[in-house]
Order: structure tokens, then C-alpha cells, then sequence
């Protein structure tokens, strides 16, 4: 059962989403690490621990088609559908409520509706089109924001602006890799691949672009000295990582790369403060 609810809330997803809360915490508060910072990681990661649960209830039966995704819990026969819709609402529960008590309305508010947006817009969206992406990543955006209104920032600051737009870009090639790697996945399940040129990986223009973008954005950061000194220069060369690896054509090492740019980013923040 255990293994099971594990499957259902994808943790280290969730602490990912947590870890980019913390950075937009850590983004506007003066005082570095103190309570606010682990308040948002705790209360967006159980928001994304309860929106995985929601989102397996509404895509089981393509869960059950997919080859990575045939042991959760739900194509299993593990836990019913009622009681992960259950247990994904009182994840979120427990999560707005404590952005509401440390940080007001504000951040509950964009927290749930960003929830909102990736099970009502995104999650049906996926299965008719493959630009569905484009809008589900302004979810995946949302925690920074989270973060930065809890420690009082005002959410139009260039500095949050910037930093979510960030994580936006840094969606579209992390997902485009993830999609190269189990294109058959998702062929089999009907789910429209992001492009069909998918299967060239990192040679494909489109996605080096879309590299390119994450790059110049991540390099925004020391350019307006929101992160300066050692932060700066691991920044940058993590930076020129991810294009040497595009440029080599490795991507498997890009894709374990992409998995870790919101850690980096909390640790250049972190560093920073």
C-alpha cells in the first residue's frame, strides 16, 4: 500500500515543485533560510502531490496503456478511484491552507488556481493536441510565484516575472526528451506527441531553440545581479553544460541535466542569500 500511495503522489515531483517554491521564497525574503522558504516548499509540493493523484483518477485508462505508467496504482487495481481522489484532496487541502496561514490569500490562491489550470485546461488538452504542452507549462511556472508572494513580493517584480519565465522555458525541452524516450508510450495511448520530430531529440532545430531560450534566460539572472559571485559562475557553466551536451547530441546526459535545473536554481539562490 505504501509503494502504492508513493506512486500516486510522485514525491520527487512534488519536492520539485516544492524546490522551486522555495527559490521564489528565497527570491523576495531578506532573512535566507528561515521558516517562510520551508512553508513553501512543504505547501506546494502536497499541492502537486495532490494534483498527481487527481490527474492518475482522470487519465487511468490511459495510464493502463502506457508502458511507464501501467503500475500506478489506479491500472494496478491497488487503490480505487475514489479513495486517490480523496487523498489528492486532502493533500491540497492540507496545502492551501498552510500558504493561507503563514502568507494570506495570495498565494493559496495562485497555488490552487495553477492546480486548477493543469487538471481542467492541460490534463483534457493533452489528449487532442500536441501543443497541449505550451499550456500546461504555465502550471509548472506557478510555484516560484507561490513562493514570492508568501515572503510579501509583489508578483508583477521583474525579478519573479523573470524566474518564472525561467521555469517555462525550462518545461518545453525537459519534456521534449521525456517524450523522445517513450514516444511509443504515447503513440499507443493516442496522446499526440509535441512534435513529430520528437524523435531527432536535441538535433531537432525546434528544440534548440527552445535550449537556447532556457539558456539565455537562466543567464539573465546574474546580467540584472539577481545572483552574482560563485552562484553566477556555476550558473553559467551548467549553462554551457546543457549546450555542449545539445551540441554532442548526448541526451541522455541532457535529460539528467534538465532534471536538475530547479535544484540549481534554488541552490544559486540559496548561495545568493
Amino acid at each position: 500500500m505504501s509503494r502504492g500511495v508513493s506512486r500516486l503522489l510522485r514525491p520527487r515531483l512534488a519536492l520539485l515543485n516544492g524546490a522551486a517554491a522555495a527559490g521564489g521564497c528565497l527570491l523576495a525574503a531578506e532573512g535566507g533560510w528561515g521558516m517562510l522558504p520551508w512553508v513553501a516548499w512543504a505547501g506546494v509540493a502536497l499541492l502537486a502531490a495532490g494534483g498527481s493523484a487527481l490527474n492518475q483518477v482522470l487519465e487511468r485508462d490511459l495510464d493502463g496503456l502506457m508502458e511507464r505508467t501501467r503500475q500506478r496504482p489506479l491500472p494496478r487495481g491497488d487503490i480505487s478511484p475514489a479513495a486517490a481522489a480523496l487523498v489528492g484532496a486532502a493533500c491540497i487541502a492540507a496545502g492551501l491552507l498552510a500558504l493561507g496561514a503563514m502568507g494570506g490569500l495570495l498565494p493559496p490562491f495562485i497555488g490552487g488556481g495553477a492546480l486548477g489550470w493543469y487538471l481542467a485546461v492541460y490534463t483534457p488538452l493533452k489528449r487532442r493536441t500536441s501543443l497541449a504542452l505550451l499550456a500546461g507549462a504555465v502550471s509548472g511556472a506557478a510555484p516560484p510565484l507561490v513562493g514570492w508572494t508568501l515572503a510579501g513580493g509583489n508578483p508583477a517584480d521583474y525579478r519573479i516575472v523573470l524566474l518564472a519565465g525561467i521555469l517555462y522555458l525550462w518545461q518545453i525541452p525537459h519534456f521534449w526528451l521525456l517524450q523522445r524516450r517513450h514516444a511509443e508510450d504515447y503513440r499507443r495511448a493516442g496522446i499526440p506527441l509535441f512534435v513529430e520530430g520528437v524523435k531527432d531529440g536535441a538535433r531537432s532545430p525546434i528544440f534548440a531553440v527552445w535550449l537556447g531560450a532556457l539558456v539565455s534566460g537562466a543567464l539573465l539572472l546574474p546580467v540584472f545581479g539577481i545572483v552574482g559571485g560563485v552562484a553566477a559562475a556555476g550558473l553559467s557553466a551548467f549553462s554551457l553544460f546543457l549546450l555542449m551536451a545539445a551540441f554532442f547530441r548526448a541526451d541522455g546526459a541532457l535529460f539528467s541535466s534538465l532534471n536538475l535545473f530547479p535544484l540549481l536554481i534554488l541552490l544559486a539562490l540559496s548561495i545568493q542569500r
